[in-house]
């Protein structure tokens, strides 16, 4: 009878994982890993696959990966999840029967959990441990986040921030909600955040269906996801629920029009073919109770094609189209398209049709502070919709007469009222009197430097850093991956430590995120410490001035010894363009391996002139950004100003005999 230890081994021995899983696993490009073939003779064989797209060995390559020191040591739920990645049966499937086995285990279902436990005997030793470490819920959460993460392959998930925001919007509290489009079941995951007592959803594919029921399951929260086509055949077929929430696919031509067009939830207008987001809206309403709220991702298309606008108008007119609000892009997948929420209600029978539609742009907002506005102005919308509500460039609750025009284009950047707040003449002398004197400054910040002798190049002898670690010369933590949101920046709004992000390196700002249990292990970064990012636009290198914050994901740290570097002079010398080319990937996302950047080999002495160097060129640095933004805003405020009237052309010497006046 074979014990753990030696079906853990049977499963290192089956399992395999493709070049493109490696690249992700050693958190690399796909073309590093191409190139570690040919480098490298000890490199494992494939025992599988095709010429074009083999397999390998994943124990072989996880041991590989590590002698190589180009493995940090995993978690157990990260060792679990790549086994679950390289099943046979595809992730989302293996996942359910992982999920399945710890709900039965919940439930003490001992016959449920032995019939499972063989299909899942070679994955069963580590799940086991898993649970025993976290609990059953805990340890299907710890899989379904890596599940959920965005990857190649993996469905798109709803930001949990967005989600959040859409049960906020529909007033889900403690009522029953659905989504038709469940897809991972963020919406669902959120309105079990919010308060719902009984939560529902359909989802056309059937893993992903199983998957989120078992999340609810796994909490207790009563309610199905059934698996199918929520418009050809919907589950859930003369049932009313409290608040219906949906990212619903976008241009699905395909939708069923053909045997469809006399179903009786198209009481708005039968949706054209081209418009399929149509006819979720109206799926939405024909399962709203009167008076209830559905909140609905949509392309931003859907407000003003002419294909559209018919059922736009009776929407409109019926009073169902309360709100539609643009959001910035990156806010969900696809993630370069600024998208939509539709806010819809099921008008009450007798009532009579608001006068008032909101329409909010929120498209150049930051993403925290938007969300945060974009709940205040649905509130406020929501307890006065006859009331004059209108904030400048941003909300306003247009009479719904005036969006009946021909087009009835209802995209809310084209509603919103021209003038913003006019600026005054002491904003624009305090922005000209900031810029002058940081442009003063610049030259004083430019840090001297000379020739060497008769144009000669001054040569000294390099080192990689991967060399520096191996002779002690520094000290190389990371990149530590989280185990909660794939965001940069922690979820978690308050409490905890603050943790250094990724954004927070590019910008030169101050630790902006919160800790919130999630990163693995705890980092606390000291001064002197340099801090590289593996992801960004070019190779960046940031000195640590202040103490008491955590290193957070996706970031290199670079701990100098100070008896044999200097950090301001590693900083300098890492963010060189001959670093940025040797260190970064050739993949679509640039990626950079910091272990490969050179370092000139400087006696001490020298090394803290170079420093001090870099240091004054950075000064330099943020100061030519900082003269560039306000450059930006003197443009924009007096751009405005003229514009919107407040300022007219006028002589400089006309100004001053104002100022002495």
């Amino acid at each position: 009878m074979l014990d753990r230890r030696d079906t853990l081994h049977n499963v290192q021995e089956t399992l395999t994982i493709t070049a493109a899983e490696i690249a992700r696993l050693a958190g690399v490009g796909r073309a590093a890993v191409s190139n570690w073939r040919k480098r490298f003779a000890d490199f494992p064989s494939p025992v599988g696959g095709t010429a074009a797209s083999p397999e390998f060995d994943l124990a072989q390559v996880e041991q590989w990966l590590r002698e190589q020191g180009k493995l940090a040591e995993v978690s157990r739920a990260d060792r679990l999840w790549h086994h679950v990645v390289a099943s046979k049966n595809g992730p989302a499937a293996t996942l359910a029967d992982v999920g399945a086995y710890l709900l039965a285990g919940h439930r003490g279902e001992q016959q449920a959990r032995k019939r499972l436990a063989k299909r899942l005997a070679d994955l069963l030793p580590e799940v086991d441990a898993l649970g025993d470490e976290f609990g059953q819920q805990a340890a299907f959460d710890q899989l379904w986040q890596r599940f959920s993460a965005p990857g190649p392959g993996r469905p798109f998930a709803t930001p949990d921030e967005l989600a959040d925001l859409m049960v906020d919007l529909a007033g889900v509290d403690g009522g029953s909600v659905l989504d038709p489009a469940t897809g991972t079941g963020a919406t669902l995951r959120a309105a079990v955040r919010a308060g719902s007592t009984f939560a529902h959803g359909q989802e056309l594919d059937v893993d992903l269906a199983r998957l989120a029921e078992l999340w609810l399951a796994l909490r207790d929260v009563p309610g199905e996801v059934a698996g199918g086509d929520s418009l050809r055949a919907d589950a859930f077929a003369g049932r009313v629920f409290d608040a219906v929430v949906c990212h619903p696919p976008f241009g699905v031509t395909n939708w069923g029009l053909e045997d469809l067009g006399y179903d009786q939830r198209w009481e708005y207008g039968v949706p054209p073919r081209t418009e399929p987001e149509l006819a979720w809206a109206q799926h939405a309403l024909a399962h709203l109770r009167p008076g209830a709220y559905a909140v609905l991702l949509m392309p931003p298309t859907v407000a003003g094609r002419r294909g559209a606008r018919r059922i736009r108008g009776q929407l409109l007119r019926a009073g169902a189209l309360r709100a539609i609000i643009a959001l910035p892009g990156g806010s969900a997948a696809p993630h370069a398209v600024p998208l939509h929420l539709w806010v819809l209600r099921r008008p009450l029978g007798e009532e009579s049709a608001p006068a008032r539609a909101l329409l909010a742009d929120a498209v150049d907002g930051q993403q925290r502070d938007l969300y945060r506005r974009v709940r205040a102005v649905w509130k406020a919308f929501a307890a006065a919709p006859e009331a004059d509500l209108d904030e400048a460039g941003f909300a306003r609750a247009v009479p719904v007469i005036d969006l009946l025009d021909e087009e009835i284009d209802l995209t809310p950047a084209r509603r919103q009222t021209a003038g913003a707040r006019q600026p005054t003449e002491i904003e624009l002398e305090r922005v000209k009197e900031r810029l002058a004197a940081v442009v003063k400054d610049l030259p004083g910040l430019i840090p001297e430097t000379i020739p060497e002798p008769d144009g000669a190049t001054a040569t000294a002898a390099t080192a990689s850093v991967a060399e520096l670690v191996r002779i002690g010369a520094l000290q190389l933590i990371g990149p530590i991956r989280s185990t909660g949101s794939p965001d940069d920046e922690p979820s978690g709004a308050t409490g905890g430590l603050r943790v250094l992000t990724g954004r927070d390196v590019a910008s030169g700002g101050e630790a902006s995120g919160w800790d919130d249990g999630q990163l693995q292990p705890h980092v606390s970064l000291v001064r002197g410490d340099v801090v590289v990012p593996t992801v960004a636009p070019r190779l960046i290198a940031r000195v640590i001035a202040t103490e008491g914050t955590l290193l957070g994901r996706n970031l290199y740290l670079l701990r100098p010894n100070p008896a044999a570097l200097d950090p301001w002079f590693l900083a300098g010398q890492l963010r060189a363009s001959a670093n940025e080319r040797q260190t970064s990937s050739l993949s679509g996302t640039t990626r950079y391996d910091v272990r490969r950047a050179q370092v000139r080999r400087l006696p001490l002495p020298e090394q803290r002139e170079h420093g001090a160097a870099y240091r004054r060129l950075e000064a330099f640095e943020s100061a030519i950004q900082q003269a560039a933004d306000l450059g930006a805003e003197l443009a924009r405020l007096t751009a405005d100003g003229l514009a919107g009237g407040s300022l007219r052309p006028g002589q400089p010497s006309a100004r001053r005999a104002r100022k002495k006046a």
